[in-house]
């Protein structure tokens, strides 16, 4: 068997287009478990009892169940409750709902590892909560969560190949289609495994420039 070259240059166009594709539902699918990550780790650390089950039970429930069946309801499910979602947008919706269950535990744990100590001084010296968290515990758990961050961001992109069993038009979807009309797996699935690996490589890239960057202005 003969590695056919040809038809690897001839749907490299096609695969660009659904890897370009994974790339909005990842990078959109960041900000969002991010944003709300970060709200949910706040909620975790709260004082208040009620809101900090609430986090917790959001964290449980989400990490036990597998992406797959999130996205499946998501897109199957939602329409019996009156919700008929586009799969583009299911996709986000189903990854970002497991993505910021994982985000909050990263950040909990960094802002957790700052010394109690040192927000016991802020509080002496007539810090408010939103300055503590922006001034001191913050710019610090950020060293600490990097690597976590980004190790899960690199998760999230690979799982978002599972948005193709909702017929959104992936990397994934577009792979699957192609060597079923080709009858060519070994280059095209081969292909998309090169444009996977180049994509996670950027945020390799990126997590080792950040180390360096935050150690630069902490040591």
């Amino acid at each position: 068997m003969s590695f056919d070259i040809e038809t690897v240059w001839t749907y490299l166009p096609v695969l660009l287009k659904g890897a370009l594709v994974t790339i909005q539902i990842s990078v959109i699918t960041l900000v969002i478990a991010t944003i709300a990550g970060l709200f949910l780790a706040l909620l975790r650390i709260s004082d208040n009892k009620f809101l900090r089950t609430l986090a917790a039970t959001y964290v449980w429930v989400f990490r036990g169940i597998p992406q797959l069946l999130i996205l499946f309801f998501v897109y199957y499910a939602f329409p019996s409750l009156g919700l008929k979602l586009p799969a583009f947008t299911a996709a986000i919706i189903g990854l970002s709902i497991t993505a910021t269950a994982y985000k909050c535990e990263i950040f909990r744990s960094g802002i957790q590892a700052i010394p109690k100590g040192q927000v016991e001084s802020a509080i002496a010296i007539g810090m408010n909560y939103g300055l503590i968290m922006r001034r001191i515990i913050i710019p610090q758990a950020v060293r600490i969560v990097i690597p976590p961050y980004i190790n899960n961001a690199i998760l999230m992109l690979k799982n978002s190949s599972l948005v193709a069993v909702i017929t959104v038009a992936d990397l994934m979807l577009v792979s699957q289609q192609i060597y079923s009309a080709t009858y060519k797996p070994v280059e095209i699935l081969g292909l998309a495994g090169v444009l996977y690996l180049a994509m996670t490589s950027v945020l390799m890239i990126f997590q080792i420039w950040a180390e360096k960057k935050v150690s630069y202005y902490t040591n």
